[in-house]
């Protein structure tokens, strides 16, 4: 059933009621405004979850009345009402901050389609914000690195599915931060005061699996000298994460098939079943269509464990991300070095942006945490990065505006993320006239207020 406050704001009195009566009677609480200081007036009082706004009012063009509301409330949703002969306006308050538009006159079961689907991606981009702060909380990572849309896609899966149970499957190249997007589910679920158990399937011998996973009982087999509680007994309750499930050996894959059918196991030993309550989140490199295909894998665990994948982008797919994780790693490794290292030169960035990076995320980790430990500058250059002979990739075809281009747009997002949004200071590194720094941040459609933060 709907619910929400809505703000409407409209000069035409009878337009007005109709509206205030088809959202109440969809279970909306409606504040309804004539004027625009009505409108400005309610939004300091109360906080909305959504406002519909006439494009024409007496006083001031409803865009105007959008900003002044979006200074109030930055994250709330506004759809703006419009005659058809505006439609051209309509759309420029989309490019301003609006989320929609409907035209006079508007079905009303339009109008509905539109405010739900407005709420829901109002909760969506507060769920984002909410799965970075916990996990700035529990993992000192100031946030997930994802101004780009593959990792953007990423979060919005683990918001939808974070309060499920659903099997997660997490599959991407080594590096790219599965256990990350795992941790990230697991605190974001009504499961995160339970434990976290992770596992790395490919560090276990295969002797070892089924009683590292399942446990045994005193007497067992040679050497067990006491019994020994599994990690799915340890992950009760919790979450169990079985990273690199591509090598779990066959006759274990039948075993986590009856487990996660019955909810119940057996340990080693042991003649009666435990019953289990977890939530299971699987990860791998390897392609388990394929190890299906070559009778490495079950097929019928593949298709239990399939329910929600998760692909996480290799980092030569995220290169806008690149900056922004440089300078999280910088501010890590010179706390831990104690040492002052301020930035990177642009044309070590550069290096850094033409790379393939096989390694992925952790293989820039790397790279940073050596360019800290190697600098006896303030500043790292191009020489402390990626040292090994062709480092520099195939990326570097690209056509000489093209890279220029990607390079612009990443080192525009690395000064404003160093400088905190601050124009002067940004424009100041960058050798520009705060004029032409304005003109860039609008070539590459750059907000400011997405990097302000408080000092």
């Amino acid at each position: 059933m709907a619910s929400g406050k809505i703000l409407v704001v409209d000069d035409d009195r009878s337009l007005l009621g109709l509206i205030r009566m088809r959202l109440e009677s969809a279970n909306y609480v409606v504040t309804a405004a004539l004027m625009e200081e009505e409108a400005i007036e309610a939004a300091k009082g109360e906080v909305f979850d959504l406002s519909i706004v006439d494009l024409r009012l007496v006083q001031k063009d409803g865009i105007l009345l959008m900003e002044q509301l979006h200074r109030i409330h930055p994250d709330m949703p506004v759809i703006i009402l419009t005659a058809y002969g505006t439609i051209e306006s309509a759309v420029e308050a989309i490019k301003k901050g609006a989320f929609s538009y409907l035209t006079k006159p508007f079905d009303p079961q339009e109008m509905l389609c539109q405010i739900e689907r407005a709420l829901e991606n109002s909760r969506l981009a507060s769920e984002i914000k909410r799965l970075k702060g916990l996990l700035e909380e529990k993992y000192d990572f100031p946030n997930i690195i994802a101004r780009s849309e593959g990792m953007q896609r990423v979060l919005e899966v683990v918001s939808r599915v974070a309060k499920t149970d659903s099997t997660v499957f997490i599959h991407g190249e080594s590096g790219t931060g599965k256990e990350l997007i795992a941790k990230v589910t697991h605190v974001a679920s009504d499961r995160k005061d339970k434990a976290f158990v992770a596992i790395n399937l490919a560090a276990i011998p295969e002797t070892l699996i089924e009683s590292e996973l399942f446990g045994y009982e005193k007497g067992a087999f040679t050497g067990a000298i006491r019994s020994s509680k599994g990690f799915f007994s340890q992950a009760h309750e919790g979450t169990i994460f079985l990273d690199e499930i591509g090598d779990m050996p066959l006759s274990t894959q039948g075993k986590l098939l009856r487990v996660l059918q019955e909810r119940q196991f057996y340990p080693i030993g042991r003649e009666k079943p435990i019953d289990v309550d977890l939530r299971l989140i699987v990860a791998t490199n390897k392609n388990l269509e394929d190890q299906v295909k070559k009778g490495l894998f079950r097929e019928d665990l593949y298709y239990r464990i399939h329910v929600i994948p998760i692909y996480l982008p290799p980092l030569r797919e995220r290169k806008e991300d690149i900056p922004l994780l440089v300078e999280h790693f910088l501010r890590k490794f010179r706390l831990q070095m104690k040492k002052e290292v301020k930035r990177l030169t642009p044309q070590a960035l550069l290096k850094l942006m033409l790379y393939d990076w096989p390694g992925n995320v952790r293989e820039l980790e790397n790279t940073i945490e050596y360019a800290v430990a190697m600098t006896q500058e303030d500043v790292i250059n191009e020489d402390l990065i990626l040292q090994t002979e062709g480092a520099v990739s195939q990326e570097a075809l690209k056509t000489l505006k093209e890279a220029r281009d990607a390079f612009e747009k990443s080192y525009l997002i690395y000064l404003l993320e160093l400088c905190k949004g601050n124009v002067s200071k940004a424009a100041r590194l960058a050798g520009k006239h705060r004029p032409d720094f304005y003109d860039l941040l609008k070539k590459h459609d750059l907000n400011l207020s997405e990097f302000k933060k408080p000092e």
